[in-house]
């Protein structure tokens, strides 16, 4: 038996991480342990059809990821979707992984803002025939009737998939990024190995 198959849960947590954040350690730290997962692929995306603003260079984020959760136990960052040529999908890395993982059961991590937008994926009906779906959402997300709270479509239909529970971390990647464009403060949020290398290669100063 190989090592993938002897894999019988694994998570899957994709993301820009432009940069990573400990916001994205927390989540992955929580769905290792409250998933009881025998491993979580974190995976950089690469040619994001969604994001409206160019993305920090796919060899710098996927480096950036590394240094992140170097220390993250039961973590491997995954670079399938930046070595793949085109448009990057959900679909076809669940299609990949599924090849590779033959005999886990799959679970596909999302944050709430993006359980929001779920609908719009690329053959999102079928992804949930292949995956639990998993929702992270902060305490402030359960209420005034907040979409993450009911967390997996069916026939247009929200019907309820894992939560996962999440401390209040009010960190977002995009502040961050204004911050380092507009201070040579880093902020606390970033693990130390992330900021060495954000410094050392001069990344977000141009943007504004």
């Amino acid at each position: 038996m190989s090592q993938n198959e002897a894999i019988e849960r694994l998570g899957i947590f994709g993301g820009s991480f432009d940069p990573p954040h400990q916001a994205h350690i927390t989540l992955a730290l929580r769905a290792i342990e409250q998933l009881h997962l025998d491993r979580l692929l974190v995976i950089p995306t690469g040619d994001a059809w969604h994001k409206t603003r160019d993305l920090t260079l796919a060899p710098h984020r996927l480096a950036m990821t590394r240094l992140a959760f170097a220390d993250a136990p039961k973590v491997r960052v995954d670079s399938r979707e930046i070595d793949r040529h085109g448009s990057s999908f959900t679909f076809d890395t669940l299609e990949e992984i599924t090849q590779d993982y033959p005999l886990a059961k799959l679970f596909l991590c999302i944050g709430g803002d993006h359980a929001q937008a779920f609908t719009t994926w690329h053959r999102w009906q079928d992804i949930l025939n292949r995956v639990t779906l998993v929702v992270a959402f902060r305490p402030e997300d359960k209420t005034g009737g907040h979409a993450a709270h009911n967390t997996q479509w069916h026939n247009g239909q929200l019907t309820g998939a894992i939560h996962l529970e999440m401390t209040s971390l009010a960190i977002s990647a995009t502040d961050i990024r204004l911050q380092l464009a507009q201070s040579d403060t880093f902020p606390s949020a970033l693990p130390t190995g992330v900021c060495e290398y954000i410094q050392q290669h001069s990344l977000y100063k141009n943007d504004r």
